[in-house]
């Protein structure tokens, strides 16, 4: 009777062990996933971010073009302005267009510095050379045409700083868990994103 006892205490005590183990295991193994999970949101999220700031900036910047377009449109069509002025203004513009920089040829600092060079000093000659033109900018039109290009043109750096402060975390975020990052993310080369900061200092 005796050694039967200690038999079911044998296997008892045997299942409490084995159940507190598995216990502690299913335990670390779902705090384990509930933090690479949490990781990954986290991630996404700041990846989505970068996105739509950044496509923000490109329609903003889009559109800012296209009023260019329009303007050196609009004063061709008056022929109160010289044509072949006009015609290199245009070529100028399409060829700006053209040295855009995207998210990757931004690494390169210098494509940046060349296209705001480009884009800011052919602005304020189209708008200056509009503005030369009293009956020209009296209509309310072309009055609110030329205003629009001005504070998209200033609206700029307002979207890079937004973007940065983004590219800033989402940078700190890579640092911070390069070491998890193979499994947030299996296909992430851990490449941080290049700052309009960095451009803008040199």
């Amino acid at each position: 009777m005796i050694k039967q006892i200690g038999v079911r205490l044998f296997f008892v005590c045997s299942s409490t062990v084995l159940v507190s183990c598995n216990f502690r295991t299913t335990v670390h193994e779902t705090h384990s996933y509930t933090q690479i999970d949490s990781l990954t949101e986290t991630y996404l999220n700041l990846q989505d971010s970068l996105l739509i700031t950044w496509n923000v900036m490109v329609k903003d910047e889009n559109k800012k073009l296209q009023s260019l377009h329009e303007l050196l449109n609009n004063m061709a069509a008056t022929r109160q302005f010289d044509k072949s002025q006009l015609t290199t203004l245009e070529q100028r513009l399409e060829q700006v267009e053209l040295i855009r920089f995207n998210q990757k040829t931004m690494f390169n600092q210098h494509v940046v510095e060349e296209y705001d060079f480009a884009s800011n000093s052919l602005i304020t000659e189209i708008v200056s050379l509009a503005e030369t033109n009293s009956s020209f900018v009296q209509k309310e039109e072309l009055k609110s045409l030329i205003d629009y290009i001005k504070i998209a043109d200033q609206r700029v750096n307002f979207y890079r700083t937004d973007y940065d402060l983004i590219a800033q975390r989402y940078n700190l975020f890579v640092e911070t868990n390069k070491e998890q990052m193979k499994e947030i993310d299996w296909n992430s080369s851990n490449e941080k994103r290049p700052l309009f900061q960095m451009a803008s200092e040199n």
